[in-house]
């Protein structure tokens, strides 16, 4: 009896940890001064970041009618892999956005926020990797348009950009998730949409200047924007990767397609970390 007590001991002794490699949650209100108002934010912070080794950052976008908690609903899994990796991951909540700074609504700033406001407190608050080379952004669906639109504008903040599911053209859709709220009506004003859609923001890069990855389900309504702009991009000799496979705009593909990226992400990390 005494025996069998033991080995269930020792058996629980090796169980228990491997439960609880998983990397804190901070969940945070974040003060924008260009919109005067708190944002909400969750960080996944592992091990090493608390114990004041520099580690990189992903910042992780949601979706349209999306929040701060979006990501971690859709991948629970991702403590572990920030604990594994090293990476901070970091989730504000974008509102309805797009991640722009509406040239309509003083109340919608979310690219200054976003690539400068946040990336701020994080950078003052957490141990980050403190360059471009530790930073890099992606998102789903509306977060994967931010994902791309921030870091092809901000090269100079995000050294690697991604989009899943990504709304990289949003033109196609003039009538869809409030985009009008933030932009105006198309019909009346052409010239700002087109300035407002990832697509028209590939003349500020230039091959090698960001790490590229986006993917796109094939029975997803993104699904013809997302080969648009793989084929701009191959037309420009700008080097990216570009994943598509079976699946449509939901979490079940989400859930997949993030470990692709973090991949990707954590790649670009260990390439760059001692540089």
């Amino acid at each position: 009896m005494h025996k069998i007590l033991k080995q269930l001991i020792i058996a629980a002794a090796l169980i228990i940890p491997l439960n609880t490699f998983a990397a804190r949650i901070d969940t945070l209100t974040v003060k924008s001064e260009k919109m005067n108002k708190g944002i909400e934010v969750v960080v996944i912070v592992p091990d090493k970041a608390i114990n004041n080794q520099a580690c990189p950052t992903l910042y992780l976008l949601h979706g349209y009618s999306g929040d701060a908690r979006t990501w971690i609903n859709i991948k629970p899994e991702l403590p572990q892999m920030a604990e594994k990796d090293g990476v901070i991951v970091v989730c504000p909540d974008g509102e309805n956005s797009w991640y722009w700074d509406s040239p309509n609504n003083p109340d919608s700033q979310f690219e200054t926020f976003v690539s400068k406001e946040l990336v701020n407190y994080i950078d003052s608050n957490y141990c980050t990797v403190k360059n471009r080379n530790g930073r890099a952004i992606t998102g789903l669906s509306m977060g994967g348009h931010g994902g791309l639109w921030l870091s092809i504008r901000h090269k100079d903040i995000f050294g690697g950009g991604g989009a899943t599911s990504g709304g990289v053209d949003i033109r196609p859709f003039p009538n869809n998730w409030e985009m009008k709220k933030q932009l105006g009506e198309r019909d009346t004003n052409k010239e700002v949409w087109d300035k407002h859609t990832v697509i028209n923001q590939l003349d500020k890069i230039n091959n090698g200047d960001l790490a590229i990855i986006f993917d796109c389900g094939t029975n997803d309504f993104f699904f013809e924007v997302n080969n648009n702009l793989h084929a701009e991009l191959l037309k420009r000799g700008i080097s990216h990767d570009y994943i598509t496979r079976p699946g449509i705009h939901d979490g079940k593909y989400w859930n997949n397609s993030i470990e692709y990226q973090w991949l990707y992400f954590c790649k670009f990390f260990k390439g760059y970390r001692t540089k």
